[in-house]
Order: C-alpha cells, then sequence, then structure tokens
C-alpha cells in the first residue's frame, strides 16, 4: 500500500510542478515571440513566479456567489483536477515504467478524457450564471465534437499495431515511428488536442470578449487553480499521447549506439517538450476562431477526414497481408 501510494505520489509532484514552470514557460516564450519582457522580477529570471502565483491563489479569499448551487459549484473543480490526474495512472514514461500498464490503456485513458465534460458543465450550471452557462455548453459541445475525430484516428494507429496497450504501440514504432506513415493523422490529432484542451485558437469557452471568463467566471482563489491545474495537466497528457501514438514514446531518434545509452525518460520528455512549444507557438501566433467555424471544421472537415484515413489504413493493410 505505501509502495503503491509512492508511486501514485512520484508521477503526482513532478507533474504539478511541470504545470507550475509550463505557465512560466509561456508567459517568457510568448513575451519573447511578441517582443516584450515577460515575468523577470520574482527570483533569478522570474524563476520564483510560479510558486508566488500559486501562495497568492491559495492565501486568497473564496468567494461563494450567494445564487450558486453550494456543493456542486465546490465539487465542480476538483473533478476536473481529479480526472486530469487519474488519466496519467496508465501513461509509459520509459520501458517498464508505468504505474499501470493496461491492455486497454487507450480505452481506459478515451474513458477518463471523456469524463472531464461534466466537471466543465456542473462548473457552469452551479455557477447560476449566463455567462458560465454559456461557456460550459460551448465547451461541452466542442469537447465531444473533436473527440469524435480523436477516436478515430487512435483507431488509424490501433489497425497498425494491433492493440491497446500504450507500451505495445511504443515498441511497434522501433524501425519507423508513425508520423511519417501517418503525418496527415498527427497533424488532425494535435489540433484536435488543442480543441479538446480548449487552448487558442478554439479557446471559444474562455472567450474574453463575449463571456467574459466562460465556465470559471465565478471561481476565485483555490477553486480558479484547480482549473488551471487541469488545464495544463491535460495539455501535458496530451502531448504526453501525441509522442507515445506517432513520436515513438521514450525511443530514440535513431537506433545508434551512443543514444540507446540515454535514458528512454530524457527522449519522453524532450518529445513532451517539443509539443508543448508547439501548444505555446500557435497560441501566440493564430486568432482565435469563431464559433460556426470551430464546429464546420469538426464536422464537416475532421469528421470525413479522419473517416477516409481509417478506411484508408485498413485498405493497405490488409493489401499488404494479402500480398505477403
Amino acid at each position: 500500500m505505501i509502495f503503491i501510494l509512492v508511486k501514485i505520489l512520484s508521477i503526482v509532484v513532478p507533474l504539478l510542478i511541470s504545470v507550475a514552470y509550463l505557465t512560466l514557460a509561456e508567459r517568457k516564450l510568448m513575451a519573447s515571440m511578441q517582443r516584450r519582457k515577460g515575468p523577470n522580477i520574482v527570483g533569478f529570471i522570474g524563476l520564483l513566479q510560479p510558486l508566488c502565483d500559486g501562495l497568492k491563489l491559495l492565501l486568497k479569499e473564496p468567494v461563494l456567489p450567494s445564487s450558486a448551487n453550494t456543493l456542486i459549484f465546490l465539487i465542480a473543480p476538483v473533478l476536473t483536477f481529479l480526472l486530469s490526474l487519474l488519466a496519467w495512472a496508465s501513461i509509459p514514461y520509459s520501458a517498464g515504467v508505468v504505474l499501470a500498464d493496461l491492455n486497454l490503456g487507450l480505452l481506459y485513458l478515451f474513458a477518463v478524457s471523456s469524463l472531464g465534460v461534466y466537471g466543465i458543465i456542473t462548473a457552469g450550471w452551479s455557477s447560476n450564471s449566463k455567462y458560465a452557462f454559456l461557456g460550459c455548453l460551448r465547451s461541452a459541445a466542442q469537447m465531444v465534437s473533436y473527440e469524435v475525430s480523436l477516436g478515430l484516428i487512435i483507431i488509424c494507429v490501433i489497425l497498425c499495431v494491433g492493440s491497446l496497450n500504450l507500451s505495445e504501440i511504443v515498441l511497434a514504432q522501433k524501425s519507423i515511428w508513425f508520423i511519417i506513415p501517418l503525418f496527415p493523422c498527427c497533424l488532425m490529432f494535435f489540433i484536435s488536442c488543442l480543441a479538446e484542451t480548449n487552448r487558442a485558437p478554439f479557446d471559444l469557452p474562455e472567450a474574453e470578449a463575449e463571456l467574459v471568463a466562460g465556465y470559471n467566471v465565478e471561481y476565485s482563489s483555490m477553486g480558479f487553480a484547480l482549473f488551471f491545474l487541469g488545464e495544463y495537466a491535460n495539455m501535458i497528457l496530451m502531448s504526453s499521447l501525441c509522442v507515445i501514438l506517432f513520436l515513438g514514446g521514450w525511443l530514440p531518434p535513431f537506433d545508434i549506439f551512443f543514444l540507446n545509452w540515454i535514458p528512454g525518460g530524457f527522449w519522453f520528455g524532450l518529445k513532451v517538450i517539443l509539443f508543448l512549444f508547439a501548444f505555446i507557438w500557435v497560441r501566440a501566433a493564430f486568432p482565435r476562431y469563431r464559433y460556426d467555424q470551430l464546429m464546420r471544421l469538426g464536422w464537416k472537415v475532421f469528421l470525413p477526414l479522419s473517416l477516409a484515413a481509417v478506411i484508408f489504413v485498413a485498405a493497405v493493410l490488409i493489401s499488404f497481408n494479402y500480398l505477403n
């Protein structure tokens, strides 16, 4: 029991530190892209800024709206945060380094990520605010829409591997990473991840111009902090999933003797940082979509393309098996 608890803490604590410093990295990178300084006062080059921000949110007084459903209002951010942590149980960081090496790991991940909608819906509804409610409806519609194309793209990878186990998916990429034969799928998967995590240019649920701040508009102190932690933990999770499905997980880029001596966790972390950089870059480079454009992209572009990808990949695999 103590051993399992230590294993869980060894995942959760580094994850929370990563989330804290991802916010700093985002602010620094966006500042560089926009030719300004970013956080640079607290600590050396601003390295203590995330700790100060976390402490400030922890010490602030929580404000409960008088017309809100208090119990559900308090449970919603906790639910969102816990669901963002649950998914990490099946993520393999290196060969054999995983909390639970599930044979149905992909199915488990998809099930947990689907439940994330409930935290957002309950937050928006229990706030008893029209802005929060509109934000939660947008978010729910957006997440459900893009989960369809995510699932179909994952089916393409499953067809190539023949397993739902995440470790086996990584090991199947020893000869070639799936990003090379399935590059269009990887691109669609990454864009769908942006929409799934409510990140720019698909951050419609938090549109400041029309919805003030979306579903978390009534939250302050630790309630807001938990939503914030959940969102950034989901960003890291989706980046990890992109790495596992398309970039060979912990495998080095080339099968060279000296590269194989470097720990798998290093390669995994490096690839995840690459995808996180892409998340931040997209936010700095692209304007926000209109909501009708977002839905059209999901249902009229990504859904047909991902369906076509499933049929094409299945046809190619059957053809090669037939020829062999």
